[in-house]
């Protein structure tokens, strides 16, 4: 999968440093992905959601962080729409984000 920003995953890590490893993981494990479906993100990422508009939600680092983005199966691109704590998560409309 190829990763569209990896400059919104280290933005975030600049202001919130306790997820830098965890995002680094997700990021080098997506890119090396070659996901069709959602059972194919399910086997690498148990805990990923489907929430309507080709947008899906990974929770990261134990459910602290979330991530938000926009999976085009077809070109294998994986665009990142919103990462955040869980709180600011609550407060977005991720169908539309």
């Amino acid at each position: 999968m190829r990763v569209v920003s990896y400059s919104r995953i280290h933005d975030f890590y600049e202001r919130q440093p306790a997820a830098e490893i965890t995002l680094q993981d997700w990021y080098h494990r997506t890119k090396k992905a070659e996901w069709h479906t959602i059972t194919d993100i399910r086997k690498m990422f148990g805990t990923v959601d489907y929430v309507g508009n080709n947008r899906y939600i990974f929770n990261i680092k134990g459910n602290h962080y979330r991530i938000v983005a926009i999976i085009i199966f077809a070109s294998q691109k994986v665009y990142i729409r919103f990462i955040g704590t869980h709180p600011e998560y609550e407060k977005i409309d991720c169908r539309t984000i």
